[in-house]
């Protein structure tokens, strides 16, 4: 009966267009601000019970659970809350934090690289049909981690940034909040030998009508490969959650993708499947790859919460008329018509695992989520690492990074009553800041991102400066 925080989470999901680039491969701080570091430091030293310790080598081994349980939900009125925002853009609605998870938007945004192999791989191939497939994949992964994802991340202030570099996987990224109103977070990462670039800026507009949420995806994605000189750019799939006061949360994704190659022509349309009435499209994803003369090379299917394959047209077609001639699933369908309920919004059963036709590629299989992820708001073993402060990282990262957030460290750590009441300062910091701008007639500066046009698609974007990197912070606002 608490489904509604989820459809917030719906924040952090990618819907912004995003840029890809595909390389050549084959502070003055006052009391409150110090009292985040410090609860930062002693976070720091308490990593040895707090879900990770150094291995016996030295390395440092990321923690695979938080500090604390997630705490429970149930007596919290949904409807309450929920009945004064009918009809309003929820991003502009300041939210309670039993609706939270302990991450920001900003950090949400970095779950798009978790599976950054794929784009690697992209860059070691030399058909352009072969790479467009990972680069489908890609696409198609970067929404599998908000499934079951049933808080809100906490919405970014105003100035505020998150890096993340994973040697290791061979890439860096820094994201930023360079909007508040409208919200807009912009995020620049890049591998580590320079094959690659991805990008784009996201502004997700949610509404609430009353059974239902809607997200409306905002934004262009843009990949680029430099060995390969491409450009590759996409927008993201409509998102509905379903029963967001009573029933059981659920979620569908559905529209159409497509993502372009500005280089050679090639595309490759995605259709993510709406439910229909009796669930058997539910999560399932179906395209194809086409040239720039639109003849069609490669068929993609699969569910976006589950793995994704690719097969030649020619097969793909003869399995589905085989399949029509059998008569397919149409008796169960019939079952199900006739004693189907009445509630639309009802989930329905989630159809069986996704058959592999013979011949067919294994693009990408979604990782088994931690054990304790249920306890864990639903956190994928990628999602528990990201609000974790490594040893050396204070005084490295940005004063203004979010894992320097008191209220959401507060939160991570069990504290909810702390988390609340530094969510409230923050927040009202935020706003006195910004009355002090408005009264000096002073205009809000961006540190690391500037407000321009994508290359490739011509539409607004926010365009990364560079220089985040070169760790010179001079004149970080104290947002903390």
């Amino acid at each position: 009966m608490f489904s509604f925080e989820f459809l917030f989470s719906l924040l952090c999901t990618p819907y912004q267009d995003i840029c890809v680039i595909i390389p050549e491969w084959r502070l003055e701080s006052d009391d409150s601000c110090e009292v985040s570091f410090k609860d930062a430091c002693v976070y720091e030293s308490k990593q040895t019970v707090n879900g990770k310790v150094p291995s016996e080598n030295g390395v440092w081994e990321r923690r695979t659970t938080l500090p604390a349980p997630m705490f429970s939900r149930n007596d919290f009125s949904v409807w309450g809350f929920l009945k004064k925002c009918i009809g309003m853009e929820l991003s502009k609605i300041t939210m309670p934090i039993v609706f939270n998870e302990p991450l920001s938007f900003l950090q949400r945004i970095t779950e798009y690289m978790e599976h950054t192999y794929l784009i690697h791989k992209a860059c070691t191939l030399s058909d352009s049909i072969e790479r467009m497939q990972l680069v489908a994949a890609f696409a198609i992964s970067a929404v599998a981690s908000q499934w079951d994802r049933t808080g809100k991340p906490f919405n970014p202030l105003l100035g505020e940034t998150f890096e993340l570099t994973r040697d290791e996987e061979g890439y860096r990224m820094i994201s930023e909040q360079v909007s508040h109103h409208p919200p807009i977070s912009a995020f620049y990462s890049e591998s580590l030998n320079q094959d690659f670039s991805f990008h784009g800026s996201i502004y997700p507009k949610l509404k609430f009508w009353g059974k239902s949420v809607e997200a409306e995806p905002k934004g262009t994605m843009t990949l680029e490969l430099s060995k390969h000189r491409e450009a590759y750019t996409w927008t993201n799939p409509m998102c509905c959650v379903h029963n967001v006061i009573l029933g059981k949360l659920w979620i569908e994704q559905y529209g159409t993708v497509e993502i372009v190659n500005h280089s050679t022509g090639d595309k490759c349309v995605l259709n993510f499947k709406p439910c229909g009435m009796f669930g058997k499209e539910l999560h399932r994803v179906e395209g194809h790859i086409q040239d720039k003369s639109k003849k069609k090379h490669q068929v993609i299917y699969g569910k976006w919460t589950e793995c994704v394959y690719s097969i030649e047209p020619k097969v793909y077609e003869a399995n589905k008329k085989a399949e029509k001639k059998s008569g397919g699933d149409s008796k169960k369908h019939k079952q199900e018509q006739s004693t189907g309920g009445d509630d639309a919004d009802e989930m329905p059963d989630v159809q069986e695992t996704v058959t592999m036709i013979p011949g067919s590629t294994l693009l990408w299989r979604v990782a088994p989520r931690p054990p304790n992820s249920t306890q864990m708001y639903n956190f994928t073993n990628f999602a528990m690492t990201l609000n974790e402060l490594e040893p050396g990282m204070i005084g490295v990262i940005a004063p203004t990074d979010c894992r320097l957030r008191p209220d959401i460290r507060a939160m991570e750590n069990g504290d909810i009553d702390t988390a609340s009441r530094e969510k409230e300062r923050l927040e009202e910091k935020q706003r006195a800041a910004r009355r002090e701008r408005a009264k000096d007639e002073e205009e809000w500066s961006t540190r690391w991102f500037q407000q321009g046009k994508n290359p490739y698609t011509g539409a607004s974007d926010w365009i990364y400066k560079g220089g985040y990197f070169d760790r010179r912070y001079p004149h970080l606002p104290d947002i903390y």
